[in-house]
C-alpha cells in the first residue's frame, strides 16, 4: 500500500486510520465535508479534498489523478443520535456506499475496504427472531447490512476486491458522541452514579488506536470478499466491562445495574469471534479496556470536560 483514499477522513475512526497510514509512510487523500479537516495530521503525506457523500463522483477527476491503490470508506451520515433511526437517511447511506465502491473502480483502485458494524449481526438476530419487536436503532444496522449485501454483489460484478471490516464498539480519545462509554465517563467525571440495564448481554469494546491498526492490516492482508471483525478478542457480558471501567476510573462511585430496561437481543459470544482477523492479518488488540477508559477520561478532562 503506497497511496490510499479515505472518505470520512476527519471523523473519529477515519482520522485515526488516516494518522495510522501516514505514520506508516502511506500517502493519503483525505475526503470529507467542506471545513472538516481539523482532525487530520499536518503532514505533507496527507492532502485534503472537499467531498459530498451524496455526490461522490464530483471528486472523480481529483481522485483519479491521485493514483490510489486502496479506497477506505468511513463516511456515513447519521451514525449516532436520532439520525440512526431515520430510515430514508440510512437507505441513502447504503446507496452512497455502493456509489463509492463504483467510484473506486472507475478511478483505478484495486481494493475497497468498508467500515461495517457488529450491529449487522445483531440486526439479523433481532429482525428474524420470531415474535421479537426490534427497536428503531436497528434501522442503522439495517442500513449497514443493506450496504454490505449490495456492495458484495456489485463488487463481484465489476471485478473489485472488497473487504468488509465490522467494528464491535470503537471508543477512545477523539470521540465526542454521547454513546455509552462517553456518557458513562462524563457521569464519572461529574461524580454521578450511572444507571444501566442488568448488563447480562454480551458485548465488546476496542480502543481507537487498535481499530486504526486493524484497518491498516486488513487493507494490507485481508482476503477479498471476506468479513473481518475488529474487537478486543475478550468479549464478555457488558456488566463485566462496566465494572472494569469503575475500577479503573471511579472506584468510589456506585454503578447501578438493572434500572434501565433492555430491549435488544442477546448475542452469542461467537458473534464476537475475531479469530479470522487474527489469522489472516496478524491483528490482535493491545490496549486493555480499563487503560483505554483512563486515557479517554484524561483526554475528556483536558478537552474541557470538568
Amino acid at each position: 500500500m503506497k497511496k490510499a483514499i479515505i472518505t470520512g477522513a476527519n471523523g473519529f475512526v477515519g482520522s485515526a486510520v488516516t494518522k495510522e497510514l501516514v505514520n506508516r509512510g502511506v500517502e493519503v487523500l483525505a475526503l470529507d465535508m467542506k471545513g472538516h479537516d481539523g482532525n487530520l495530521p499536518e503532514n505533507q503525506a496527507c492532502s485534503f479534498a472537499e467531498f459530498d457523500l451524496a455526490h461522490p463522483f464530483e471528486i472523480k477527476e481529483r481522485a483519479a489523478s491521485f493514483g490510489a491503490d486502496i479506497f477506505y470508506h468511513f463516511a456515513w451520515a447519521g451514525s449516532a443520535g436520532k439520525a440512526r433511526t431515520n430510515a430514508g437517511l440510512q437507505l441513502d447511506n447504503a446507496k452512497w456506499t455502493v456509489d463509492c465502491l463504483q467510484l473506486a473502480k472507475e478511478i483505478g483502485c484495486k481494493r475497497f475496504v468498508n467500515a461495517g458494524s457488529i450491529m449487522e449481526k445483531e440486526t439479523v438476530e433481532a429482525v428474524f427472531s420470531e415474535g421479537n419487536r426490534p427497536g428503531l436503532p436497528y434501522i442503522y444496522g439495517s442500513g449497514k447490512l443493506v450496504a454490505h449485501t449490495i456492495c458484495k454483489a456489485v463488487a463481484a460484478d465489476i471485478g473489485m476486491d472488497i473487504v468488509w471490516a465490522m467494528i464491535t464498539n470503537a471508543y477512545g480519545v477523539g470521540e465526542k458522541s454521547a454513546r455509552l462509554i462517553n456518557a458513562t465517563i462524563r457521569k464519572c467525571i461529574h461524580h454521578i452514579s450511572p444507571q444501566f440495564t442488568s448488563g447480562v448481554q454480551n458485548y465488546d469494546f476496542v480502543y481507537i488506536d487498535d481499530v486504526a491498526r486493524a484497518f491498516f492490516l486488513i487493507g494490507e492482508k485481508g482476503k477479498p470478499f471476506c468479513e473481518y471483525l475488529i474487537g478486543s478478542s475478550r468479549a464478555r457480558p457488558l456488566k463485566d466491562f462496566l465494572l472494569e471501567m469503575r475500577e479503573a476510573i471511579a472506584p468510589d462511585l456506585d454503578f447501578v445495574f438493572g434500572e434501565v430496561p433492555y430491549t435488544g437481543v442477546l448475542q452469542p459470544l461467537d458473534d464476537f469471534d475475531c479469530s479470522l482477523t487474527e489469522r489472516d492479518t496478524g491483528f490482535r488488540a493491545e490496549v486493555g479496556f480499563g487503560e483505554g477508559c483512563r486515557r479517554t477520561m484524561e483526554w475528556m478532562i483536558s478537552d474541557g470536560e470538568e
